[in-house]
C-alpha cells in the first residue's frame, strides 16, 4: 500500500514538472522562467434568473461592465473613471424591438468580444469590444458597439449615450417552436 503511495506521488510530481517545463516553453520563457511573459486578458459573464452581467474592454486597460434586464430589455454599460475610480459614464439601449416584442419569456445569453473597428477620426469612436446578446427559443443573436471618447475618458469627463446596434439577425436556419 505504502508502495502504491510512492509510485502516485512520483508520478503526480513528475506530471507536474513536466506541466510547468511545457507550459513555460510555450510561453516563449525557454523552460526556465526566462525571456518575454505573455499578457492575457479575461472577460466575464454571469446570468441569474432575468439579469445577466458581463465585462469587456473600452480602452487601452479599462473596461465597462455591461448589465441586461431580461423583463425590460434593458442593456446597460458602465465605466469605471481613471481619475476618481467612480461610474462616470452610462450607456443604454432597449434590445427588445430587435428581438420582437412577442416573446413572453426572453431567454437572453450576453457575451463580449474584442472588436478592432475602424475607429475613425472623430473624437467618440467605438470601444474595443462588442456585445453580442442571443435569445434562445428564437435564435437571433445581435451584436452592439458602444460609443467611446478616449479623450474624456482621459481627461476625466463623464460620459453618456446609446449603443449602436451593429448587425445581427437569426443564427437558427429552423423555427423550433413558436416564441410566444
Amino acid at each position: 500500500m505504502v508502495q502504491r503511495i510512492c509510485n502516485h506521488a512520483a508520478v503526480l510530481v513528475l506530471g507536474l514538472f513536466a506541466g510547468v517545463v511545457l507550459t513555460a516553453a510555450g510561453l516563449g520563457l525557454g523552460g526556465l522562467g526566462l525571456g518575454q511573459g505573455v499578457q492575457v486578458q479575461a472577460t466575464a459573464t454571469q446570468g441569474v434568473d432575468n439579469f445577466s452581467i458581463a465585462t469587456g474592454f473600452v480602452d487601452e486597460g479599462i473596461e465597462a461592465l455591461y448589465f441586461l434586464d431580461f423583463i425590460t430589455g434593458d442593456l446597460r454599460a458602465v465605466v469605471i473613471s481613471r481619475r476618481t475610480g467612480h461610474f462616470d459614464a452610462l450607456f443604454e439601449y432597449n434590445v427588445l424591438n430587435d428581438f420582437g416584442t412577442r416573446i413572453k419569456n426572453p431567454k437572453y445569453l450576453m457575451v463580449t468580444g474584442l472588436a478592432a473597428l475602424p475607429r475613425g477620426s472623430r473624437s467618440t469612436q467605438l470601444a474595443n469590444s462588442l456585445v453580442y446578446v442571443a435569445e434562445a427559443s428564437t435564435g437571433q443573436v445581435f451584436a452592439y458597439a458602444m460609443p467611446w471618447d478616449s479623450s474624456a475618458s482621459k481627461a476625466g469627463q463623464p460620459q453618456s449615450g446609446q449603443f449602436i446596434r451593429m448587425g445581427g439577425g437569426s443564427i437558427r436556419t429552423t423555427v423550433l417552436r413558436d416564441a410566444e
